[in-house]
């Protein structure tokens, strides 16, 4: 058994998120683990990128209320407790609700080479994420 310490806290980059949000690693496998997780908090209408990961990840929703929208247009709304999977490749973005904050567990593998698995994407424009907050 190995307890971790808790790991700062760090603001992600503004080239792959729309509004404040920030992110506590919480796990990084080591071989044969290849699971990586972290605490995920968006500000009241702060999102992701679209983007997509090889192969795939898993959001559990820990507080607040949110949404996690595909190219297809399909579009989740989400509260504490709900648990997303976005398959493998599968563009898709997620965030908080206008009015309220929302923080997720992300889950997800390394590639096999232990390379990047997330692919961003561009901005999801404000008329479409206004759409989604209201559907």
């Amino acid at each position: 058994m190995e307890l971790k310490p808790v790991a700062a806290t760090v603001k992600t980059p503004a080239q792959n998120f729309t509004g404040d949000v920030y992110m506590t690693p919480i796990y990084n496998g080591t071989e044969p683990s290849r699971m990586t997780v972290a605490l995920v908090r968006f500000s009241p209408g702060a999102r992701t990128n679209w983007h997509s990961h090889a192969v795939g990840q898993t959001l559990h929703v820990t507080d607040g209320v949110g949404l996690v929208g595909t190219r297809d247009g399909n579009i989740v709304h989400v509260r504490a407790g709900d648990t997303v999977v976005c398959p493998p490749g599968e563009e898709h973005w997620h965030g908080a609700a206008a009015e309220t904050f929302m923080s997720h567990l992300a889950m997800l593998e390394a590639k096999p080479d232990g390379s990047d698995p997330t692919t961003w994407l561009e901005p999801v424009p404000d008329e479409q994420y206004q759409k989604a907050d209201q559907a």
